[in-house]
Formats: C-alpha cells, sequence, structure tokens
C-alpha cells in the first residue's frame, strides 16, 4: 500500500476493493423494493391499532436502515474515485428513494427528512472531485422529466441543512464548467432550478443563515463570470410582465457582485472586463425599457381625468391611473443603474491604468463600454435622452423630502366621487402617497449619477444633453431629498461634468435665471414675473 495515504484513506481503498460492493447494490435494490411497496401490503388483520404500530414501527426500521447505509456509503467514497464509481452505480435506486423521502407528505415527518438530508448528503460525496460522474449526473437530471428532478424537490425543502447538502451538488456541477453552467441558464429544468436557488437565498438571508446563503451566491457567481446571466435572465421572464421578482432577486445578485469584485490586478483585469462587456447589452436594454414603462405609467398618473396633458394646472388633480408594478420597476431601474455605474466606472478606472504594454483588445474594450452606454438608436434617442425625461416626469411625480416632511407633492390624495360613471384607478384599494413606497428610493441619485458619469469628458453627449434639456433637470435637482441621500452632490457632479470643457452649455447656464426659489419652510415659490423655461 502507498504509504503517502493517510491511514483512513488506505481503509476506504482496501475495503472498497473487496467485495462489498456485490452485498452494496442488493441491498440498496431491497430496500428501495421494500420503502416503495411498503404501503401497498394489508396487515389489518391484527387490528387497526395494532396494525397502525406495527407500520409505524416498520417504516421506522426501513428509515434507520436507509439513514445508516447512506452513513456507510458517504464515509467509503470519500476522495476514493473507483469508490466512487461503484458507488454510483446505484444512483438510479438513490434517486428513486430521495424522490420518495422528498414527497409532500414524506417531507412533514421529521425522520424522512432526515433520510433525505443524508441521502443527499451522500451524492454529493459520491460525486465530488470526479468529473466523469459529475457530467454523468448532471446530463442524466436534465434529461427526466421535470416532476423527476430531485434536486428541485430538494431546494423546495424548509429544512436548510438539505439545501446545504444541495447547494453542494450544484456548485461542484458548475465549478470550472461553462457547458454545465450554460444547460443551468438555458434550459426549462434549469430555470426551475434557478427560480428555487433565488427564494432560498432570499429566505437564507432573511433567516440570518449568511453562511448558507453564500454556498447559493457562488452559484451564481459562476453564472455571471461565465457571461450567462442575460441567458437566465431571459429565461426568468414572464409573459406581459415588464419585471419578476426574480428577475429583481438577480439584479440584487449581480450588483452586489459588480461592487464586491474589484480590479486588482492585470489577469483579473482582463477577466472582469470580459465578463462586464458581456452584461453591457443587457443593461442597456432593460434600462431604456423599464425607464419607458415608467415613463408611460406617470404620464398616466399625472394627467387629469378631463386632460392628455401634463401641465402645471392637473398636476395636483387626482390621479387618473396608478400603475401598481411602478415602485418594482423603480426599483430594478435603480439596481439597472448602479450595475453601468460600476461597469463605466470600472472601465474608466482601467482604461487609466492600461499601460503601453497591455493588450489592444483589453484597452479597447475598456473604451467600447463607455461608449456603447452613449449610442442612439435610429430615431436618435440615446440612454442620456430617455434618462432626462424620465427625470423631468419624476420631479413633478416624485415629491421632494426635506426636515422629513414632503414638498411639492404631486398629487392630491384620492376622493371619493366618481366622475361619468366611471371609478378611480384606486377604486380597489386605497391610493397611498408615492412618498410612501420605498421602491422610489435613490431613483433620481442613482439617475442624476449615471448622467454625470456618461458626460464626463464627452462634448457629443454633453451636447445631446443640452439640446434635450437635460442642463436645465440637472440644476433642479440641486437640492436636498430625503428619500435620494446625496441628490445635490450627485447632482452638482453631474452638472460639472455637463459644463466642462463646453462653452455652449457654458453660455446656456449663464443666460438660466431662477423662476423660482425656495421658501424657509422648504417650499418651492415662483418669482413674480418670471417665466419657465
Amino acid at each position: 500500500m502507498n504509504g503517502s495515504y493517510p491511514s483512513v484513506a488506505c481503509n476506504r481503498i482496501q475495503f472498497g476493493a473487496g467485495d462489498v460492493w456485490t452485498e452494496m447494490h442488493k441491498l440498496w435494490r431491497d430496500l428501495a423494493h421494500a420503502q416503495l411497496t411498503f404501503w401497498d401490503r394489508d396487515d389489518s388483520d391484527d387490528g387497526e391499532d395494532a396494525g397502525s404500530i406495527k407500520e409505524r414501527r416498520k417504516q421506522h426500521s426501513l428509515s434507520l436502515l436507509c439513514v445508516s447505509l447512506a452513513r456507510f456509503i458517504r464515509n467509503l467514497v470519500a476522495g476514493v474515485p473507483r469508490n466512487q464509481i461503484k458507488a454510483f452505480e446505484d444512483e438510479p435506486v438513490i434517486r428513486r428513494l430521495l424522490h420518495y423521502y422528498t414527497s409532500w407528505t414524506s417531507m412533514e415527518d421529521e425522520e424522512a427528512s432526515f433520510a433525505a438530508r443524508i441521502l443527499t448528503q451522500m451524492l454529493s460525496n459520491i460525486i465530488t472531485g470526479n468529473e466523469m460522474l459529475i457530467s454523468n449526473l448532471w446530463e442524466t437530471y436534465f434529461k427526466l422529466q421535470e416532476e423527476q428532478v430531485v434536486l428541485i424537490r430538494l431546494l423546495a425543502s424548509p429544512n436548510n441543512r438539505i439545501l446545504l447538502a444541495v447547494f453542494t451538488i450544484i456548485i461542484s456541477c458548475v465549478h470550472d464548467s461553462r457547458s454545465r453552467t450554460k444547460i443551468l441558464t438555458r434550459t426549462s429544468i434549469g430555470a426551475r432550478i434557478c427560480v428555487l436557488l433565488l427564494d432560498d437565498m432570499v429566505k437564507l438571508f432573511d433567516a440570518e443563515e449568511g453562511s448558507d446563503g453564500a454556498r447559493a451566491y457562488s452559484i451564481f457567481t459562476r453564472i455571471i463570470e461565465y457571461g450567462l446571466i442575460p441567458d437566465l435572465y431571459s429565461k426568468l421572464t414572464i409573459t406581459d410582465e415588464i419585471i419578476t421578482p426574480h428577475q429583481t432577486t438577480l439584479l440584487k445578485l449581480l450588483d452586489s457582485y459588480l461592487q464586491s469584485t474589484p480590479v486588482s490586478s492585470p489577469g483579473t483585469r482582463s477577466r472582469i472586463t470580459k465578463t462586464h462587456a458581456r452584461l453591457c447589452p443587457m443593461l442597456s436594454n432593460l434600462c431604456f425599457s423599464l425607464s419607458t414603462y415608467a415613463q408611460t405609467a406617470i404620464r398616466k398618473s399625472l394627467h387629469s381625468p378631463s386632460s392628455d396633458v401634463v401641465s402645471d394646472d392637473n398636476i395636483n388633480s387626482p390621479p387618473a391611473e396608478l400603475d401598481v408594478l411602478l415602485p418594482k420597476v423603480c426599483e430594478a431601474l435603480v439596481l439597472t443603474a448602479q450595475c453601468i455605474i460600476t461597469i463605466t466606472l470600472a472601465s474608466h478606472g482601467s482604461h487609466q491604468r492600461t499601460s503601453p504594454s497591455s493588450s489592444n483588445s483589453t484597452a479597447s474594450r475598456t473604451e467600447n463600454i463607455h461608449e456603447f452606454f452613449n449610442q442612439v438608436n435610429a430615431e436618435g434617442v440615446g440612454l442620456v435622452e430617455n434618462l432626462v425625461e424620465l427625470l423631468r416626469l419624476l420631479d413633478r411625480f416624485l415629491p421632494r423630502i426635506n426636515f422629513g416632511k414632503p414638498v411639492a407633492t404631486t398629487y392630491a390624495e384620492p376622493h371619493a366621487q366618481q366622475q361619468k360613471g366611471k371609478t378611480p384607478a384606486s377604486s380597489e384599494q386605497e391610493l397611498t402617497p408615492a412618498v410612501d413606497n420605498p421602491g422610489f428610493n435613490f431613483l433620481k441619485r442613482d439617475l442624476v449619477r449615471l448622467l454625470g458619469i456618461l458626460c464626463s469628458d464627452d462634448g457629443a453627449v454633453q451636447d445631446r444633453l443640452r439640446n434635450c434639456g437635460g442642463i436645465e433637470v440637472v440644476l433642479n435637482l440641486c437640492v436636498v431629498d430625503e428619500r435620494n441621500p446625496y441628490l445635490r452632490e450627485h447632482a452638482i457632479f453631474a452638472l460639472h461634468n455637463l459644463l466642462k470643457d463646453n462653452p455652449a452649455n457654458q453660455a446656456l447656464l449663464e443666460g438660466l435665471e431662477p423662476s423660482a426659489q425656495w421658501d424657509k419652510d422648504g417650499v418651492l415659490q415662483d418669482i413674480p414675473g418670471a417665466v419657465r423655461k
């Protein structure tokens, strides 16, 4: 025996080299048959009470045998490839037992839940470190019908220790394999698994089980680094829904990853820049579509029932229609904007750090990332024009909060009267002011910050912002708003970037005169004789 093996590993190798596997295969088959056909037998001759007690004892014995056998195999296969291969021959039987112990009725039973956990840990040990078995298991599971995929049933378990075991299996399968990760993000079964992973992450973090949630986070880290987030995001789409809860959670994970992954070395810089470049199309399209949706919803809410025009005369009228999805859309828009901000700042910093000896592909990619978000469509409208229009509407729609009080509320409280026999949009539920919904937090701040970054040192974008009224919009955001911490500072910085080395923008600003001023109570009052632009 090779003396380099620890004594425990030697024992595993020696024991697994004997005839034990013939007996193990037979024992697994007999156990599965006894367990799966247990309720087919009729023991009613012993009387109802006696029969029930007898059945419970037999069931308990079968569960104990299953747990003991799984523990034995779990230890026997650890780190021994030959034992893993022999144990994997029983995977179909193990899968059938897992299917039984993860049924809805079984998962309510503590004993069955414990058996499912030990079986899952055993399955994890069987494949860990064995590329051939990992590929075999992954391909097999994704060819099954959804109800037969035990990973899905295990991820639906309320037991956190079971979740930890199945996370370990999935991590082993996606680690260092873009092809297997691609299957996870592009198939219906994979999307179902990811939905459950996202649900489990929310549950674990809410329950302060951060370490367990970190296991699931590492799965999504692989998905991000392989450039497969756009595929998964598309798979999570629901027809006629602009954004889904799982897509929002995915954006949160993406935002967290981008902000926690520093560009520290040339090798890391190249890999991260490549990841960023893969995300640009999805983030650009998503930001544009979410912003457009929000604009449409806000316009509908700002219109009075008798007018199709948003004006100062009707913005204090009861909203004609309020979209209940708008807060969720704005929450997703904040996350998307933060992702774009992180990517563009990283590309700018990476471009500055790129030395003449660095690869030309990396340098050009960092430049293209910034330029990508400043493209215009066939109508001559780009992301910056779209965001300016949204900020213009938000200035009317969202009341500014100063000293804990909303200022210049954009619409009146709901009223009970009906006009022309129609009930207002709030007929089924009471309308609440936008100030009360956390979905709007940080929205103005992050959007104006993004504008400031996109126009930085780019004269063409500065001119586009001037032509669409962006200077006036940014100027109006140089205020204090408790819903948008540091809004004024970010708006001032954006204004600085708009004016830098741009005489036309500087001249426009010099020609502007304030049409209103803030009084001592923080309320905007019109200046007599001034004309609004």
